[in-house]
């Protein structure tokens, strides 16, 4: 990697007793202070079993990392994974996140043959220390999971704090779940994807739910989904699709501060990928929205950083990293001139590392 852009190695296979590291989500505390989560996956690469929710701390803006802090488990020696943290106006950092059983897998929860207890839950806990020490997990599933829905997943990525508008100050978690199935159809079908939000309006002590988008026509099936403040506090939502509409992207607006779409999610064609997560990010001053995901067409390989001069509705290629192999990714502003990416990455495989690039704004906007 070019040393233009500083780039550092915020979580390595095979280091610290976990096999790998995936699911990278990156915020900047109140004090400058880095904040790269992940999933520490002990036993293998895989999205189920023996799973923490792990984070590592920068005080340089990225460019060397604290020692590693496990932030949240599963008890049973579980999954606790999905990082959706987000930093509030008062300095507290959120960390909404979902958890699951240790038998439990995804095929199965789609299936319906999970029981509750062992199935997808919702928690969130809170650092008043700049994410030092975090609270005890304070289950909100009842909140924000309808009892049909079946698989449930928060983000993964940065949530967001409106600072503007009529609903300022509400934290907006993108999230997607999956429907029960239909006629001899067994709900691992891509048709029962859905989307849907989680609301707070009190800095994350109550949530609801709010937009939910899961009609099960298999043209646009909502999955891991993004989201950004744009200017006047509209919010722009993104979502990785496997379905029959054009490209693997679809994207959706919401004038109310995330309570309902203006319109369903509709195909982003412009955003030419695998099917894989992404994020969003609004940079004001220059006024640019920023998308970060792999753009071969095929493979998850080549992680770009591309960009919107129009709020999303046409994109160009702002930044490319690299040809290797590269899958889920976070953007964040790290300050006045620089945006920050968390990344997965390596040279002959995308779960290698997660690594983090400083890039400067300069260079993003047109």
């Amino acid at each position: 990697m070019a040393d233009r852009y500083p780039t550092s190695v915020a979580y390595r296979q095979s280091t610290d007793g976990y096999n790998t590291y995936r699911i990278p989500a990156v915020v900047v505390t109140g004090a400058g202070t880095v904040l790269a989560f992940a999933e520490g996956r002990h036993t293998s690469a895989g999205d189920s079993g023996h799973i923490d929710l792990v984070l590592r701390r920068s005080s340089d803006g990225g460019a060397t990392w604290g020692n590693l802090q496990v932030v949240a488990t599963e008890p049973r020696r579980g999954t606790a994974g999905n990082p959706a943290p987000v930093v509030l106006g008062d300095g507290r950092i959120v960390l909404v996140y979902v958890r699951q059983g240790p038998t439990a897998t995804e095929d199965k929860i789609r299936r319906g043959q999970v029981p509750a207890a062992d199935g997808r839950r919702v928690f969130v806990q809170v650092s008043e220390d700049d994410g030092v020490t975090w609270s005890a997990p304070a289950e909100i599933t009842g909140s924000v999971k309808r009892p049909e829905w079946r698989w449930y997943a928060t983000a993964p990525g940065h949530a967001v704090e409106l600072r503007q508008g009529s609903h300022a100050g509400r934290i907006v978690v993108p999230a997607n779940h999956s429907l029960p199935p239909g006629g001899t159809d067994n709900g691992t079908e891509g048709k029962y994807n859905g989307g849907h939000s989680l609301l707070s309006d009190d800095g994350g002590k109550t949530w609801r739910i709010g937009y939910v988008d899961d009609n099960p026509d298999g043209y646009v099936n909502v999955n891991e989904t993004t989201a950004t403040e744009l200017p006047g506090g509209r919010v722009y939502v993104n979502t990785r699709t496997d379905s029959t509409a054009p490209g693997t992207r679809a994207d959706a607006y919401s004038s109310d501060g995330g309570q309902a779409l203006e319109l369903p999610f509709r195909p982003q064609a412009g955003l030419v990928g695998p099917v894989v997560e992404g994020s969003v990010l609004w940079c004001a001053s220059p006024d640019v929205l920023l998308f970060s995901g792999p753009a071969a067409p095929d493979a998850r390989a080549s992680m770009t950083v591309r960009a919107s001069d129009d709020l999303g509705v046409t994109w160009r290629t702002a930044h490319t990293v690299s040809g290797l192999p590269a899958a889920y990714s976070d953007l964040v502003r790290l300050d006045g001139g620089t945006v920050g990416l968390l990344f997965e990455t390596g040279n002959f495989g995308p779960y290698e590392s997660i690594v983090f690039r400083r890039i400067p704004l300069a260079e993003l906007a047109a």
